[in-house]
């Protein structure tokens, strides 16, 4: 048969799905490699999809989204974000998932050959969407000696003349590291220093602990052919919606009708049902996710215990629901290789740093979200550091 293209060929195996699939083989397996909510749906959020099947509301509806759900999401993310600006629904496009809305963006902004850069450690699929567009990730390192955060002069260090976007995520996955507001300041001061694009992927916006979220979006302009902040959105993890992939990508203004000829291009729109669960989700009682937050919280505090009784080096996580654990004391290396027999051995399965970037060699990322018993079990079965 014809191969191919190129661009498709070369884009790795995802590390995460590769141990959690060897995972959900093995009988019995604790499985703390994946990050998916482990709490029931609220009953009202599966009832509006429901109804909306009922009365057979299952044609096309907007590109960009039903006209509710792009104005509670606007008025989330203008509350969350603690926005200055009257930022409406015009500028937020329904996405099936964060995953389509960071496509989304990057075929907005990258040709092939440009450069974007991208965390090390950083969420794998910011290099493997980059790459399907034929676009150049370069990963700005994040740095254990300096608490996983970014450098100005590091980052800085990294632009050519072919550089167009700089990607931010924050809370971070993996590593549970938040940017400040200060930092942040300075990253967007930097982007527009250089004429660069953001994509700020906020998944986490939700789950910060003692911290605040800080939004690339409040340090930008409302100027349009000034802004420059595209914002990543989703409901996967803040109401555990995993499955009816839902999002939303806030773009900057002036752009509302590219916006919409891409996302025809993609996706044309996204189901009806999931849109409806996810308007009942922002709109409906929040209790489920303060008892998310709080079971978070609760599980990261209880796998620091463990860690820091066997001696073994982590990051203490200010957001998300992941922590970010140092074994390199038995992984000899190759921390990829390790998490395999950790799993054939013990029953165990983690997230390989090297999943993230090459920063990642010698740590591994601890899903916080499923049962404290569970976590409190697996991670008992690590050896001690010496």
């Amino acid at each position: 048969m014809p191969e191919l293209a190129a661009h498709a060929r070369d884009v790795p195996v995802n590390q995460i799905r590769e141990i959690t699939e060897a995972a959900w083989h093995t009988p019995g397996a604790i499985v703390l490699s994946i990050g998916e909510p482990g709490f029931a749906l609220p009953r009202h959020i599966l009832e509006a999809g429901m109804a909306c099947l009922d009365r057979d509301e299952t044609n096309y509806t907007p590109n960009a989204g039903i006209p509710a759900l792009r104005e509670a999401f606007a008025a989330r993310f203008r509350e969350r974000a603690g926005l200055n600006t009257s930022l409406g629904a015009e500028r937020v496009y329904v996405v099936d998932g964060a995953q389509q809305g960071l496509h989304f963006a990057m075929s907005l902004l990258l040709s092939p050959g440009d450069e974007i850069l991208i965390p090390n450690p950083g969420y794998p699929t910011f290099a493997m969407t980059s790459r399907l567009l034929n676009a150049v990730p370069v990963g700005y390192p994040l740095y254990p000696e300096h608490d996983f955060q970014p450098r100005i002069q590091d980052v800085e260090a990294l632009i050519t003349d072919r550089t167009r976007v700089l990607i931010l995520n924050s809370p971070s996955n993996p590593l549970g590291a938040v940017l400040g507001g200060d930092l942040t300041r300075q990253l967007v001061d930097l982007a527009r220093k250089h004429d660069l694009w953001i994509i700020s992927d906020e998944c986490y916006e939700a789950f910060t602990y003692d911290v605040p979220h800080v939004s690339p979006a409040r340090f930008d302009s409302d100027v349009p052919g000034e802004a420059r902040v595209f914002t990543s959105l989703t409901l996967s993890k803040t109401y555990g919606l995993t499955g009816l992939r839902i999002g939303a990508l806030v773009c900057p203004p002036g752009l509302e009708q590219k916006m919409n000829n891409v996302m025809e291009a993609i996706v044309s729109c996204v189901a009806s049902p999931s849109q409806y669960a996810a308007l009942a989700a922002l709109t409906g009682p929040q209790d489920y996710v303060r008892h998310a937050q709080d079971h978070y919280r609760a599980n990261r505090d209880a796998a620091s215990a463990v860690l820091a009784a066997k001696g073994i080096p982590y990051l203490s996580a200010q957001g998300a629901f992941y922590l970010w654990a140092d074994v390199s004391h038995v992984s000899d290396g190759d921390v990829r290789s390790w998490t395999r027999r950790f799993l054939a051995d013990s029953s165990v399965a983690f997230a390989p740093g090297t999943a993230f970037g090459s920063i990642g060699e010698g740590w591994v990322r601890i899903a916080l979200c499923g049962s404290r018993p569970e976590l409190v079990v697996g991670l008992g079965r690590l050896p001690e550091r010496n």
